[in-house]
């Protein structure tokens, strides 16, 4: 089943791709595998799947140990505490959802000088959303500009996860306003190359309004087992 399911999206992200003049190939899927078994995420790996989003850590580090596969990029997508940035900055390759200078400085700390560096992602809250993670659109590019001189950091790009809302024309609008950010920091000479938004259900606009990582997780595997998830 989940070899059927990343085919059929994997062929929508490329319809996608075409119908809206992307290049082929353009737009990376991350598959989110929170509370999923490890049986069910080997089973995307042997399909070719490489990029899996975790929100949970310590679940996430027991499937990482387990998994044990240096092709595999993991990406943390959960809220990140300061307790936490420890074990992200050793553990995984992304950091999606960093909202803070003070967050970055301590991820930067911990990377361990034998590993590349960590690739992050500023969180952006585009809806206001007082439920939601990440900084206001005013304030990406003072929190970029002090990002990008981390060393142990790559910055990368923003990542976002908007109001769910149901017409295409509402949710390109909101992608819209998040890729004239992404594209005005990069006028400010802050190299990026990542636009992190889009979800099962808004995924499509997503594409069109630009972005080049996508964020899918249910669609893949089915209904998250409850009895996975480890304490955070």
């Amino acid at each position: 089943m989940i070899k059927q399911n990343l085919t059929k999206i994997n062929k929508k992200i490329r319809d996608t791709e075409s119908k809206y003049k992307r290049a082929l190939n353009s737009v990376t899927l991350i598959a989110i595998s929170k509370a999923q078994d490890i049986t069910k995420i080997q089973e995307a790996i042997n399909f070719g799947q490489k990029h899996f989003g975790e929100n949970y850590l310590q679940e996430a580090l027991i499937k990482i140990h387990a998994i044990n596969n240096p092709a595999i990029i993991w990406h943390y997508i959960g809220k990140i505490q300061s307790k936490k940035t420890k074990l992200i900055a050793q553990s995984f390759a992304w950091a999606d959802t960093v909202c803070s200078y003070e967050i970055a400085e301590l991820l930067n700390k911990y990377r361990p000088d034998d590993l590349p560096k960590l690739n992050v992602c500023i969180q952006v809250n585009i809806s206001n959303q007082a439920t939601k993670n990440g900084v206001l659109p005013q304030d990406i590019l003072p929190l970029a500009q002090k990002i990008n001189n981390l060393p142990k950091l790559h910055l990368r790009g923003i990542m976002a996860i908007p109001e769910p809302l149901e017409k295409f024309a509402e949710q390109l609008k909101v992608f819209t306003e998040l890729n004239l950010a992404f594209k005005g920091l990069q006028n400010h000479d802050i190299a990026l190359d990542t636009l992190n938004i889009g979800m099962s259900e808004d995924f499509i606009a997503a594409i069109a309004a630009g972005a080049n990582f996508i964020r899918i997780g249910t669609a893949i595997f089915g209904e998250r087992d409850k009895t996975v998830i480890l304490p955070v």
